[in-house]
């Protein structure tokens, strides 16, 4: 607990308030070029690393705020898009009628995993089952596995079994992947920007870690292109309607927008749509959009 606290005074309390302007405002850095997937980073500070997932670190999340009485911070968040990307490139049956009809996967998957009906599926099954999904896309193997879902290696080996019985056609994809990485010395993503591979025929740990990218690359390097893509529309779209809302960050598939209160209804109408239909995959693509005073009420 001391170090978890100690990293949040380290990291987050003490520095942050330094950097703010006399404005009241923190700005970071974006880079354009510092990640292999082609996703924007944050540092100086980096405001992509803010805490989420436990209840202290929210906490930090709640001291960002709008700018004004008149505002009010709202949130559009791409609903499992590296997911609905490998449901496009794969044509898996399954990810496709799940997602064409707004289903659960990840309780799918967990019925599937746990060999019950869906609507026994507990939320502790659809928990390990969310992360078996992302896990396995990736090609996480049952040691990494077990620690993950808190099974023995044994149960993780089964679950690996079981989901590519269930999801034959994921397989075939990420054999794919590596195919065109070991023929061509490179992958490439949606929109045709590639990633070269040397290492990939090479031995050991630098061909483990090529394989891997040669997997990765396609669907978070796609998922990447698509947000900045949308990032573009969306700011076109502002700046047509001649709004005084401003889009602020973007935190991998989220983007964050400090918004006038009368604007809200139109922004968000705005922002849904075109982050929506910026590309056509062959399953819908989804944003979630939340909205408040603070940055956790808007998450």
């Amino acid at each position: 607990k001391y170090r978890t606290l100690e990293k949040l005074r380290s990291t987050y309390l003490e520095p942050l308030p330094q950097k703010v302007d006399e404005n009241g405002r923190l700005h970071t850095h974006f880079n354009q070029l510092a990640t292999a997937t082609g996703r924007l980073s944050s540092s100086n500070p980096n405001l992509q690393n803010i805490p989420v997932r436990t209840s202290e670190g929210r906490r930090i999340r709640r001291a960002f705020i709008a700018s004004g009485e008149d505002k009010i911070l709202i949130s559009a968040d791409y609903s499992q898009i590296e997911l609905r990307v490998v449901a496009h490139y794969s044509k898996d049956p399954t990810f496709m009628d799940a997602y064409r009809r707004n289903l659960d996967i990840h309780s799918l998957t967990a019925s599937a995993i746990f060999s019950v009906p869906e609507q026994d599926v507990t939320r502790e099954m659809r928990s390990r089952a969310k992360e078996v999904n992302f896990g396995l896309i990736y090609r996480m193997g049952p040691e990494r596995l077990s620690v993950v879902t808190k099974t023995s290696k044994v149960e993780a080996k089964e679950f690996i079994e079981r989901y590519f019985q269930k999801y034959s056609t994921i397989h075939a994809l990420q054999e794919r992947f590596l195919g065109q990485a070991r023929k061509e010395g490179f992958s490439e993503t949606l929109f045709g920007r590639r990633r070269y591979l040397p290492e990939i025929n090479a031995k050991g740990l630098l061909k483990r870690m090529a394989e891997g990218a040669a997997i990765n690359t396609p669907i978070q390097g796609s998922a990447a292109e698509i947000i900045k893509l949308a990032m573009i529309a969306v700011d076109q779209g502002i700046r047509e309607k001649q709004m005084q809302s401003r889009m602020i960050l973007t935190v991998h598939d989220e983007l964050v927008f400090d918004a006038l209160i009368e604007e809200e209804e139109e922004l968000c109408e705005m922002v849904k749509h075109t982050m929506e239909n910026v590309v056509g995959l062959e399953v819908p693509l989804l944003v979630e959009i939340g909205k408040g005073k603070t940055w956790i009420d808007a998450h």
